[in-house]
């Protein structure tokens, strides 16, 4: 049996001591080539927008040009099954919103794992919503509003941003909780719905907050209800559903940025880092606040948290509703 001497195993195990010190070392020189950004969304919504601010702030910091990707369709699965194929060198991220882990609950066949193929960089930000009504509707709690809607069902309907939309879940979700028949009218988006609902076409819709803002100031709409774990800072005065005595409305709504799986974490880390420091910017805060999406810039291991619990909760949620997709 071959002795190693006490010089050259001290030696090896300096080496091997080091291993992982230098593993946490982000390269110096990553980012080695442009980044891109893949939103899987049209160009000029929202999550569009704050992501072209996101990448025109980064490649400031980097000195490398970051790039957004529009890769649209499939309610945000095509841009995120080529995110998921991509190199795992965190040149190429996903910049996408709740959808992301509503979709496994909502369409049983994916090419991907929307938790175990992607690694969480960081909330962006979150968007509050609200139950509105029409002033005709003579309802002035949530409570009423139970009561009015089994006392004349199907009279009622309310407006969502679209079919498996996160306002359609919540919407499904009430409808279930409170036992009440309210037809779904689905929209093409916020502008539409908006429409029709001063129009009186429809009484009840959930709103993000943002938009609803105006309309609630000047009496044309009524908020009964906000969704989140606590009450929006926008209108301080609206109970939760929670405290109205619902539950499972507490998930955000969220805007975040993801890497493929197997990216070294150095390298996630270095740009949750990034990211945090941007969305800490006055400047950027107030363009994200006008946008109607309240800043965070939480790090890779907060956001990683979040995304399990959420996963978990909108499965429940959509489970129980009952919403499917075509597969």
């Amino acid at each position: 049996m071959t002795r190693l001497s006490s010089s050259t195993l001290g030696f090896a195990l300096a080496a091997l001591l080091s291993l992982p010190a230098a593993a946490q070392q982000p390269p110096a020189d990553y980012p080695s080539q442009p980044v891109t950004l893949v939103v899987p969304f049209p160009a000029g919504g929202i999550t569009d927008n704050i992501a072209r601010l996101v990448a025109q702030e980064l490649g400031t910091a980097w000195g490398k040009p970051v790039v957004v990707d529009n890769r649209v369709g499939a309610s945000g699965t095509i841009g995120a099954a080529a995110v998921a194929r991509a190199p795992k060198d965190g040149h190429t991220a996903l910049f996408t919103i709740t959808t992301h882990v509503q979709m496994p609950a909502l369409q049983r066949k994916l090419s991907y794992d929307a938790v175990k193929d992607f690694a969480a960089v960081s909330q962006i930000g979150i968007s509050t919503s609200a139950l509105v009504v029409t002033p005709d509707v003579p309802a002035k709690t949530l409570a009423e509003l139970v009561t009015l809607l089994k006392a004349e069902p199907g009279k009622y309907s309310y407006g969502s941003t679209g079919v498996a939309t996160t306002s359609h879940i919540y919407g499904e979700l009430f409808k279930k909780e409170a036992g009440v028949d309210m037809p779904h009218v689905p929209y093409k988006g916020a502008a539409p719905m908006v429409t029709d609902l001063l129009g009186g076409h429809i009484r009840v819709a959930v709103l993000d907050t943002g938009t609803a803002l105006p309309y609630l100031q000047s009496g044309k709409l009524r908020a009964l209800a906000a969704l989140g774990t606590q009450r929006s800072a926008t209108l301080p005065q609206v109970p939760t559903f929670q405290q109205a005595g619902y539950a499972g409305f507490e998930p955000y709504a969220w805007i975040a940025l993801f890497l493929p799986a197997g990216t070294p974490q150095p390298r996630v880390d270095k740009m949750s880092k990034a990211v945090a420091a941007i969305i800490a910017k006055p400047e950027v805060q107030k363009k994200m606040r006008d946008m109607n999406i309240e800043p965070v810039g939480s790090t890779a291991a907060e956001f990683a948290v979040v995304l399990r619990q959420d996963a978990d909760t909108w499965k429940r949620v959509i489970d129980k509703t009952g919403i499917r997709l075509e597969d």
